[in-house]
């Protein structure tokens, strides 16, 4: 317990994100208590684990009257002395966890009706008995018999374990909750699924807004990581797709997807394209509304007075260092541009901290392509003195919801390049409305992992001054015409007030 207080009005569900993350859905957050200091706010943080995260790195508003934290997977690396004691479960009461798995291999978007309440979890089947009872093993032995015969038994039962672990933790924090008037999770997956739990137990309205599709970022994540696998003969190995365990995780964080679309009162998204997606993974087109990010319009459009004459030869990525944002693409495109424009610099503003081995893997990049002097990593930065120093913002990303640093750049006077990835076309080429067409472009789209195209872009941007002024006139102009914060902070208050 950070700040404590018996009673909010919204009560937040972050996953991973604010106040220990900066940019991106905590600068959302941060903007959102911030713009409606009337309302009392508690935020309860979900991470993963404890030395993940450092200091709190916002400085707290005075509304912000409540803020726990909780980390889901802290028992994978606690030691403990105690010994595993058998648990006489009610054979009985377990039979709902198998229907918990009927309705998730049927996909249905509610849960069984015992597990409405949170006794359920915290008292009647409990993580012990999840743990050491028979009924449990007996299930588990079964599904493995009839699924995942193939594979090695004990790789297949600490992915079981781990999966399911959370739900117990995520159960016993529902059930400490602080008294709340609205439940509101920025995401489905874990903050979703407490949202669910703890709106069907208090019987509180649970709103869902999602800046990226979650369940989409959580397999490309997946697929990836080289944490989750099972020994073969290497003859017997299949591609990455048909990782079995792979595969579990994947249907997990879908369906637990499907519970909060389920439950939530009313589901937001940031574009048209995301609201799409929703829909096509089960969303209930009733409830679906877009609520795009805003920007502080004015306070960034003064950075423009501080711009020198010309346009600076300097391409800048604003986001953390970590594979998703493909840093990597980035420095490849740089090494193509300095090629044709010698004087390019490429800056990477954001946090190096979240995953380190691919910081240094970028770093040798650089090295490697004899970029010293033109590629940098500069940390965290104020934007605000960051991009009069910019001539193009660029985002390399292969995935994206709605990007607030295009929206900053453009407020501030820079053209944007970007992949073509959420919502960055609709931003730069416009997709609202006829109107928003009619802008023009504000930059470049191109495609994912395309560096020559990247190049390509830079160049022709920096070295063709009425093609810049011109997109430069269209950011400004959309953004102040469809983006701007008190656009966005207006929409969220009514709907506060519909439900408070």
């Amino acid at each position: 317990m950070i700040r404590r207080a018996e009673e909010t009005d919204i009560l937040l569900l972050a996953e991973g994100t604010y106040p220990y993350i900066k940019g991106g859905v905590s600068s959302w957050i941060d903007q959102l208590i911030r713009g409606l200091p009337h309302l009392k706010f508690g935020i309860v943080f979900l991470g993963s684990h404890p030395d993940e995260y450092g200091d709190i790195l916002y400085d707290l508003p005075d509304n912000l009257v409540h803020l726990e934290t909780h980390y889901l997977f802290e028992h994978l690396t606690r030691k403990s002395a105690a010994r595993p004691v058998p648990a006489h479960t009610d054979t009985e009461a377990f039979e709902t966890i198998r229907l918990l798995h009927e309705h998730f291999e049927q996909n249905r978007n509610i849960l069984p009706e015992a597990l409405h309440s949170l006794r359920f979890m915290n008292e009647t089947v409990t993580h012990a008995d999840f743990l050491y009872g028979k009924p449990s093993w007996e299930f588990i032995r079964e599904k493995y018999l009839q699924n995942a015969s193939n594979m090695p038994f004990l790789d297949y039962f600490w992915a079981v374990r781990n999966i399911h672990a959370p739900l117990w933790k995520l159960s016993a924090v529902a059930a400490s909750l602080p008294k709340h008037r609205i439940l509101h999770a920025p995401s489905t997956g874990y903050a979703g699924l407490l949202g669910t739990f703890a709106s069907l137990h208090y019987d509180t309205p649970l709103l869902l807004t999602e800046h990226g599709i979650y369940t989409r970022e959580r397999k490309i994540d997946l697929l990836n990581a080289d944490w989750i696998g099972y020994h073969k003969l290497s003859l017997l190995k299949q591609p990455e797709e048909f990782n079995y365990i792979k595969q579990m995780w994947i249907d997990f964080f879908v369906r637990i997807g499907r519970l909060a679309y389920g439950r939530a009162r009313a589901i937001f998204s940031l574009y048209p394209g995301a609201k799409k997606i929703q829909l096509s993974m089960g969303a209930p087109a009733e409830k679906c509304e877009v609520i795009p990010n805003g920007v502080d319009t004015e306070g960034l459009g003064r950075t423009i007075a501080e711009r020198p004459s010309s346009t600076p030869p300097v391409v800048t990525l604003i986001g953390r260092v970590v594979s998703i944002k493909d840093i990597k693409t980035f420095i490849r495109a740089v090494r193509i541009a300095v090629e044709e424009m010698p004087e390019i610099e490429a800056w990477v503003v954001g946090p190096t901290d979240e995953d380190p081995a691919y910081y240094e893997e970028c770093k040798h990049m650089v090295e490697t392509y004899d970029l010293a002097s033109s590629f940098h990593f500069k940390g965290f930065r104020n934007i605000k003195e960051i991009l009069p120093q910019t001539g193009i913002l660029t985002l390399t990303s292969i995935s994206e919801g709605m990007p607030l640093t295009i929206l900053e750049g453009f407020a501030a006077g820079v053209p944007c390049v970007a992949t073509d990835v959420g919502s960055c076309r609709d931003l730069i080429y416009g997709g609202l409305d006829d109107e928003d067409i009619a802008l023009g472009k504000a930059g470049v789209v191109t495609r994912i992992a395309d560096p020559t195209a990247l190049a390509e872009a830079y160049v022709s941007l920096l070295r063709d001054t009425k093609r810049w002024q011109s997109a430069q006139k269209t950011a400004l102009a959309r953004v102040r015409r469809y983006y701007r914060d008190t656009m966005f902070l207006h929409r969220y208050d009514t709907i506060y007030k519909e439900y408070l």
